[in-house]
């Protein structure tokens, strides 16, 4: 067989991403602004949406029409979106600040949800009101206790409630022990320490390994401070409580509709996380590096493989294609290169990382080249659509959020502006 063309597929590839290395020379050399990368990834997601919708959509629809098209790209986006979930599991969602930022704040969303599901059980706080007790959440911090560990005694003072997540607690009296109840998943104790910091009545320990969460009087009380709305109905509840007024009882479907009206009152602002959450994020992940190299890898593997198919059925290669991928991969290795570093990657590695990586999208082209030959026309077009849709889906997932996140106003006139460049330099080949 003739290598002359694949191995040009190569080198077109390679060309494409040679952005990638450069890109992140520049990021560690300059450590631009947040600002500056994110318009440049909104140029280069302009750029990348214009060059996919000359080069594949249009073409596609000329050689083979809608339908071989449209299903290809509907597999290609449900293909990317599963294979990007599946490596943000193990660590890939790093890859862009705007990925984690995501990912955390959903984890954080789900465990402050089922916190409120296991405080609407509670009486005392499913009786506060919702927009009220979802502050609280936001105070809450893990707690653990090994099998066998006692958590407070008896006239220990009360400064916390603790919410069980998993395991089992028993809460014994006198001098004796006395077994009074066992607490299991779910369950809280300690709620009114929260209010009157009373001495505890009765020591709890764990019966066997125990995880939670506590909420702290200091913060509760930053909390009553702030609101006087909640201090007065604090204090009602409080006069119930020691009148013998006020239980833990209530229907489901009372606990239910609390948790539900005390979640949509979450602020969603505080959920985003910190630069300390992101690395000390990235340290846990002990195959992060090679997850976020993968990720990165199947943002790219469509751009390469398309790179190198284009030249199958046209004389040469598509310069908007290519100068789209290039813009797409600069601002891409620029940004993540200096979160990397945040995150506390040798700059070595970096380098060697997007090296590596522009490395594999040219030897994507030259597979490309090889693989798709000999194909008919709805086949080629069916396989070119999947790599335009797990684009466009790398786009909306990846790109366009990291661009926004912190871009402000400047972000939709850098997207036009990219998507302008691209048809510019379309329009030099007509």
């Amino acid at each position: 067989m003739e290598l002359e063309k694949p191995l040009l597929a190569f080198w077109y590839g390679s060309l494409s991403a040679v952005s990638l290395p450069l890109g992140a020379l520049l990021g560690l050399w300059l450590k631009p602004s947040s600002k500056w990368t994110s318009s440049l990834m909104a140029f280069g997601a302009g750029a990348l949406l214009a060059a996919l919708t000359l080069e594949l959509v249009a073409g596609g629809l000329k050689l083979a029409g809608f339908w071989p098209l449209g299903g290809g790209c509907v597999l290609g986006a449900a293909l990317f979106m599963l294979l990007d979930r599946l490596l943000n599991s193990k660590g890939g969602f790093l890859r862009k600040r705007s990925t984690a930022a995501k990912h955390l704040s959903a984890r954080k969303l789900a465990r402050y949800s089922d916190m409120l599901k296991r405080l609407s059980g509670i009486g005392l706080f499913r009786s506060l009101p919702p927009e009220e007790i979802s502050a609280v959440v936001e105070f809450a911090r893990p707690f653990s206790a090994r099998g066998g560990e006692v958590i407070f005694n008896e006239g220990d003072p009360g400064d916390r409630l603790y919410i069980i997540e998993s395991g089992a607690a028993a809460v014994t009296s006198g001098r004796n022990t006395r077994k009074v109840a066992e607490l299991g998943a779910g369950e809280a104790f300690g709620e009114m320490a929260l209010i009157s910091g009373d001495p505890r009545s009765a020591r709890v320990s764990a019966l066997k390994d125990v995880s939670g969460w506590t909420i702290g009087k200091d913060d509760f009380d930053r909390l009553l401070g702030q609101s006087p709305r909640l201090k007065q109905e604090i204090s009602r509840l409080y006069v119930k409580h020691l009148d013998g007024l006020f239980g833990s009882e209530g229907s489901g479907a009372e606990a239910a509709k609390w948790e539900k009206l005390a979640r949509a009152r979450i602020n969603v602002s505080s959920l985003a996380p910190s630069e300390s959450e992101l690395k000390a994020e990235s340290q846990k992940h002990s195959g992060a590096a090679f997850a976020i190299w993968l990720g990165i890898l199947l943002d790219g593997i469509p751009e390469s493989l398309v790179i190198g198919a284009s030249m199958l059925h046209s004389s040469a290669v598509s310069m908007t294609l290519i100068a789209g991928v290039f813009l797409a991969n600069f601002p891409e290795a620029l940004s993540s290169s200096v979160g990397m570093s945040k995150q506390g990657s040798g700059r070595s590695k970096i380098i060697w990382m997007w090296t590596s990586l522009m490395l594999m999208t040219g030897i994507g082209a030259f597979l490309g080249y090889l693989t798709f030959g000999g194909l008919s026309h709805g086949l080629f077009v069916f396989i070119e659509g999947m790599a335009a849709g797990a684009m466009l889906a790398m786009i909306a997932e990846t790109m366009l959020p990291e661009a926004t996140e912190q871009g402000g106003p400047a972000v939709g006139m850098m997207t036009v502006l990219g998507f302008l460049a691209a048809i510019f330099i379309n329009s030099l080949s007509h």
